[in-house]
């Protein structure tokens, strides 16, 4: 990160927003297949820390994440118990939801940023390591309930990330003022992603039907 104490980063306090929202929407996705108290803290887990977990593996970036700060799976694991608890009250929330995953994205995605370039990645690893943090738990999670990757099937999901990766990793050589470009980089991935959301913008799609003889 830019040298700044991690009390004072905004991108720090939204991890931990994101952190909770994207454990609890896991939450309810193990609701749907009927898992069980267990099965459901741990897929919060998997999908919370699981991006950041996968990015620390393939850069060789130890201690992971949650080993050096505990409090993240004990976050994870929180939200998501509290979501069996008032899970009636939180199924009515779908649009808070909606945002509260795009700002997982968004944010996961800067942290992936901030991590690569730390280790003196060039610009493409930078990119790819936020879109890992960003994407990967929730892929973990859809496979985990033998659904399809949200990745692979909805409205602009990868690609929101690549531009918000590009859009914040233009500070890092530009040295601009820090706490500036992580909120206007956050609200230009939020609306891009909410705005896909809204007008269902996709990716054009590749169909290919063998004809048959």
């Amino acid at each position: 990160m830019w040298n700044l104490p991690p009390s004072d980063s905004v991108l720090h306090f939204l991890s931990f927003v994101a952190l909770a929202a994207q454990a609890m929407t896991a939450a309810l996705a193990a609701g749907r297949r009927s898992m069980d108290w267990l099965g459901v803290c741990l897929l919060g887990c998997i999908t919370a820390l699981g991006g950041g977990t996968i990015r620390d593996l393939l850069l060789g970036h130890y201690p992971l994440v949650w080993v050096q700060n505990p409090f993240y799976l004990e976050l994870t694991v929180m939200a998501a118990f509290v979501t069996i608890l008032l899970a009636r009250l939180v199924h009515r929330l779908y649009l808070a939801f909606l945002v509260l995953d795009a700002i997982g994205l968004v944010v996961f995605t800067m942290t992936g940023c901030d991590v690569a370039w730390q280790m003196d990645a060039s610009l493409p690893i930078v990119i790819v390591s936020g879109m890992i943090t960003g994407c990967a738990g929730g892929v973990l999670r859809d496979i985990l309930c033998n659904d399809v990757p949200l990745l692979f099937r909805a409205e602009l999901y990868a690609s929101v990330s690549v531009v918000t990766g590009l859009f914040y990793a233009t500070a890092f050589g530009l040295k601009l003022n820090a706490e500036l470009w992580t909120i206007l980089t956050f609200a230009l991935g939020l609306s891009l992603r909410l705005l896909a959301i809204r007008y269902k913008w996709e990716m054009p799609k590749f169909v290919f039907t063998a004809d048959e003889r």
